[in-house]
């Protein structure tokens, strides 16, 4: 069975930590959207985190598998950075919205998903957490180009996107 794509996605958003209190990788004031075409089945599956924000950055390669356990539920397994490097996870997340994800006390917003899902953009409307998302640990270049637009589009600096 295939995984969604988007639901992937906002799981490894949610599996990294955030970013400290009070640091916000967005500007308050901008309007932020979440993806209202995002279909929660196309996005289970393994994503690999191919950019982010600050600290998370220096683990290296992370990636999240997720995997549907109910209508608009998934168990989302993978690595994230925590004080000491990269660590396993396990989570759950649910849909709770068009193109929002919940997973512990933060709703994860899917941003953007190209047409075929083979990058994603996951941020939080307050500003701290934000990733791209991939299919490959490599994105083509036209594909992360759009993924920074997007989050400049949605009050996030692209100039502080680190790629993995």
């Amino acid at each position: 069975m295939r995984i969604a794509p988007a639901l992937a996605l906002l799981v490894a958003l949610a599996a990294c930590a955030p970013a400290p209190q009070g640091a916000a990788l967005r500007d308050a004031g901008a309007p932020i959207s979440s993806n209202a075409g995002f279909d929660p089945a196309r996005f289970a599956d393994v994503w690999h985190v191919a950019a982010t924000y600050g600290e998370e950055a220096r683990c290296g390669p992370l990636a999240e598998t997720w995997v549907p356990t109910g209508p608009g539920r998934y168990r989302v397994t993978g690595t994230a950075c925590g004080p000491r490097g990269a660590r396993a996870f396990l989570s759950e997340a649910r849909v709770t919205g068009p193109g929002r994800i919940t997973r512990g006390a933060e709703e994860l917003w899917v941003l953007w998903v190209d047409a075929d899902y083979r990058v994603a953009v996951i941020g939080t409307p307050s500003g701290r957490f934000a990733r791209v998302l991939s299919r490959t640990p490599t994105v083509r270049p036209d594909l992360m180009e759009a993924a920074r637009r997007v989050l400049q589009f949605n009050g996030y600096d692209p100039a502080g996107l680190q790629a993995i």
